[in-house]
């Protein structure tokens, strides 16, 4: 294993234009695998102060099940294939490759929130490492259950102040200052590529039919009391040619969510435009923001507020919010010290370019013993995305859906050298492989849940995606 020197990382600020997007450094990256853009895509949303682009990592990770592969990219390239819970594989190896360090390191005079450390994704199915699961729903996918790339610098833009800075430690091998600010007037490889565009129509894995016959029964289930709440997600996968990176383009600017990504594996990438936190922590305080609750957009005025005010007031939706509520907190519970626990936010309403959304707020902070990484395997995956209890929910959509989620329901995000760590629910959130592409969309059914409805809600939270997708630029 390597071992690196436990030194602080150099910040420099950059030379860049406050107008420049991150997408314009990051598109000289993008082709590059292991190269990770975690994008707050114009949001106006008080999570969407920061952008982060990683790439070259030092380290990275590939799971599948417990069966973990650790390559080193060093001059030797070596690999091994270690089996264990990938999490916890993933913690020796941050910290092997890049030492601990204090926590308020990353905070420094730019109060920046992060610099180096680990970044990648955790599959939904990677729930399985931690819980005994049937195993009935197709998985036909190259893309891993988790991986995750060790990086020792990064660009970072402060949306707030408008300033670029690079962050890289002693013998990153990190571009120079001088490299990163000429990108801005340099060909970007993307400008000789084809356009995306698919090549087949959108197909869902269940017909409308089959689809509310699977949410009777969830109905049937909830009447028996073998849940309270249990999310259906269906899948709508196309074939497509050109390149991926300008589909994520395309989603951003129409979607403008604050938990955006592009990861680019090189056999496969995720494009998320993702508006959900799933995990947070700062110096041992701990946030997650669960969405629970659905209205979509309208053009008119009038309507659009009074769909708000419809869900504001929906006994339904707020039900099933404080169910997941109350999950989390159970969760976090696993983790945080005792009565750290609380709500400060209950049943807030948040906008988003094609839905509303109900978002609450749980707190909680870390005991000694514990760090960000034991908080993420006690918490995977969200119980936003898949219902309460947890286990028996993930029990009935392995029975109902036809196809494992893979990144869907997921999570993406970073964790820093000293502990601190930011992540999302990868909901609309897209997979790129073998030139073909899948997207997902589903909602949490509770007993009284109307199906004609949830049926419709699916459709109204990729009305932003699909027809963006097929559209001819």
């Amino acid at each position: 294993m390597q071992h690196r020197a436990c030194k602080s990382p150099r910040i420099q600020t950059l030379a860049i234009p406050s107008t420049t997007d991150i997408t314009e450094l990051f598109a000289h990256f993008c082709q590059t695998k292991w190269a990770i853009l975690l994008d707050s895509a114009n949001s106006q949303h008080t999570n969407a102060r920061f952008d982060i682009f990683v790439a070259n990592p030092l380290a990275t990770i590939s799971a599948k099940h417990t069966t973990c592969e650790i390559t080193y990219h060093n001059d030797k390239q070596s690999t091994e294939i270690v089996v264990g819970q990938p999490i916890d594989v993933l913690r020796n190896l941050l910290n092997t490759t890049l030492p601990n360090t204090s926590s308020s390191e990353h905070n420094n005079e730019y109060e920046l929130p992060f610099t180096c450390g680990a970044v990648g994704y955790f599959g939904y199915d990677l729930g399985r490492c931690y819980e005994t699961l049937p195993s009935h729903a197709l998985d036909n996918y190259i893309t891993p259950d988790m991986a995750v790339g060790i990086y020792a610098w990064s660009v970072i833009k402060d949306n707030q102040s408008g300033v670029f800075y690079l962050a890289d430690l002693p013998d990153s091998g990190a571009p120079s200052k001088a490299q990163i600010e000429a990108l801005i007037s340099a060909t970007r490889p993307t400008e000789n590529d084809s356009s995306f565009k698919l090549t087949t129509p959108w197909q869902a894995n269940m017909s409308k039919p089959a689809y509310l016959e699977k949410l009777q029964r969830i109905l049937d289930y909830l009447r028996s009391g073998d849940c309270y709440q249990v999310n259906l997600a269906q899948r709508f996968s196309a074939q497509y040619t050109g390149a991926d990176w300008q589909a994520y383009l395309r989603l951003r600017h129409a979607n403008q969510a604050p938990f955006s990504a592009y990861i680019q594996l090189g056999n496969s990438s995720i494009l998320s435009i993702s508006p959900e936190r799933f995990l947070s922590v700062k110096d041992k305080q701990v946030q997650s923001q669960p969405i629970k609750g659905t209205r979509p957009r309208d053009p008119d005025t009038r309507v659009d507020q009074q769909n708000i005010q419809d869900l504001l007031h929906s006994e339904k939706d707020r039900a099933e919010n404080l169910m997941i509520v109350d999950l989390l907190r159970n969760d976090l519970s696993k983790s945080c010290q005792d009565h750290s626990i609380r709500v400060p936010t209950l049943f807030a309403i948040e906008t988003f370019e094609a839905v509303h959304h109900l978002v609450s707020t749980v707190c909680g902070e870390l005991t000694p013993e514990n760090d960000s990484l034991h908080l993420l395997a006690g918490a995977f995956p969200g119980g936003s995305i898949t219902g309460a209890p947890k286990i028996r929910a993930m029990e009935i959509i392995d029975e109902l859906e036809p196809d494992r989620r893979n990144i869907y329901c997921g999570s993406i995000g970073y964790i820093d050298r000293s502990g601190n760590m930011d992540t999302s629910i990868c909901i609309r959130t897209l997979l790129c492989e073998d030139n073909n592409i899948y997207c997902w969309a589903g909602g949490g059914i509770v007993l009284d849940s109307n199906p004609q409805d949830e049926y419709q809600e699916s459709l109204d939270k990729v009305s932003k995606i699909l027809p963006i997708l097929e559209s001819e630029v």
